[in-house]
């Protein structure tokens, strides 16, 4: 997940406070917390007041940081790409190693799973066809973007799945 910053302008550098944010991806307490903390460090070390903006989804993330009512935010690598895409001047400033190696994992229902074999290649993803499939968040790297890139990879079209269509 890319940390982004709006690319500094006279608008943005006379703002008296920085206001930071993150993907809800998870439990909001904790991203209390944690971004509460980071808050209060990046106040020390900048010497600006700073508050966490706590979002209700990935949507807003994107939508607070092209609006400029956030400056700098914790996106995923879908909603990163959104970012950068709809304000210019957006910069990425950081991104976890762990996100370089990306990877995704399907989960099959215990009463569905007898009838599916492991998957081992991107072909064995055909036998999910005419199954009931859903996604994560639709603006999700780890819940959306990725899983259909792979089952893309292995020729499963989102209109094979049951209902013509997967669920979010």
């Amino acid at each position: 997940m890319p940390l982004q910053a709006q690319q500094s302008t006279p608008a943005i550098a006379a703002k008296k406070i920085l206001r930071i944010s993150a993907i809800p991806d998870q439990n909001p307490e904790k991203l209390n917390r944690l971004y509460g903390l980071l808050a209060e460090e990046l106040e020390q070390k900048l010497g600006v007041a700073v508050k966490y903006v706590p979002l209700i989804d990935y949507t807003a993330a994107v939508t607070g940081f092209r609006n400029g009512d956030l400056d700098l935010v914790w996106f995923g690598g879908l909603t990163g790409v959104q970012a950068r895409l709809q304000t210019p001047g957006a910069q990425v400033l950081a991104q976890r190693d762990v996100d370089a190696a990306f990877h995704s994992i399907f989960i099959g229902n215990v009463n569905s799973v007898a009838a599916i074999k492991p998957i081992r290649t991107f072909n064995d993803l055909q036998q999910l066809k005419g199954k009931r499939f859903t996604f994560g968040s639709e603006s999700s790297t780890s819940g959306r973007l990725m899983p259909q890139y792979f089952l893309a990879k292995g020729g499963v079209k989102i209109t094979d799945f049951a209902g013509g269509a997967p669920g979010f």
